[in-house]
């Protein structure tokens, strides 16, 4: 039986030959072409290894490559960075102990609830752990039953939360799913992402297909507009950052734009 990650793994390197164009690498287009961007052989030979060697790869075979084979892929496939970091998190052995809820430490508590800006803090599931009242009083945390108390359902599953980000709801929904996609995969096949990942399915129609599209993005900044139901139009930017002592977690905060 094959391993997620190796599943997961083919379908990315899958998803990224079928979108790139000849021209794309330097290679010329024929006339003639019965798949979606590059062929298998095209990229094996770009990345310089075997024809047999990646096709098993892609059909999520039991083979692991090196780190050496993975760089050489990113570069023939062109990866962004956050891709490529994605693409050797996966072909490192596996040896996580199953999901635990993470906890936060009393100190980085206070700490968060001391701000007058808008912070919270989530897990590795993008559970909403803790969060100060700010955040309470733009993103109701305090009103959600603990199980709904995660960034993915609140954006992809809640139907006041469309309203909230207006016509830029999609774009962040999808940025969102990109991100949470290089965490998911490394973590395949624990049940709590199981869950979750079954949860958005069911609950959110745009869902599977941003998920099949398989993208990876990583963003710890930006800026957002929200369309509060009581408080209007609001501006920010924000800014997410891993504590030292506790790099499952990811502090967020938010200041005025």
């Amino acid at each position: 039986m094959r391993r997620r990650s190796q599943s997961e793994l083919g379908d990315f390197l899958r998803s990224r030959r079928e979108k790139l164009r000849p021209e794309d690498v330097g290679l010329v287009k024929g006339a003639r072409r019965r798949v979606a961007g590059l062929r298998r052989e095209e990229v094996a030979e770009l990345a310089g290894i075997g024809v047999d060697w990646y096709t098993r790869l892609e059909q999520g075979r039991s083979v692991t490559p090196s780190i050496t084979t993975a760089r050489a892929l990113a570069h023939a496939m062109r990866l962004s960075k956050a891709e490529a970091n994605y693409l050797e998190a996966l072909i490192r052995p596996n040896d996580r102990p199953p999901f635990e809820r993470e906890q936060v430490s009393t100190i980085l508590r206070r700490l968060i609830e001391s701000l007058h800006q808008p912070a919270y803090v989530t897990g590795r599931r993008w559970d909403v752990l803790a969060w100060n009242g700010a955040a309470a009083d733009i993103f109701a945390f305090d009103r959600l039953p603990e199980e709904d108390r995660n960034i993915l359902l609140c954006v992809l599953a809640n139907p006041a939360t469309r309203r909230f980000f207006g016509a830029k709801w999609e774009a962040e929904a999808k940025r969102m799913v990109a991100q949470f996609r290089a965490t998911h995969d490394l973590w395949a096949d624990d049940p709590a992402f199981t869950e979750l990942l079954t949860r958005l399915k069911q609950e959110s129609p745009e869902f599977q297909a941003w998920w099949d599209d398989h993208a990876i993005r990583n963003v710890v900044s930006g800026q957002k507009q929200l369309m509060h139901p009581k408080k209007g139009e609001l501006g920010f930017e924000y800014v997410a950052f891993q504590p030292i002592d506790a790099p499952s977690l990811k502090v967020v905060l938010y200041t005025p734009a």
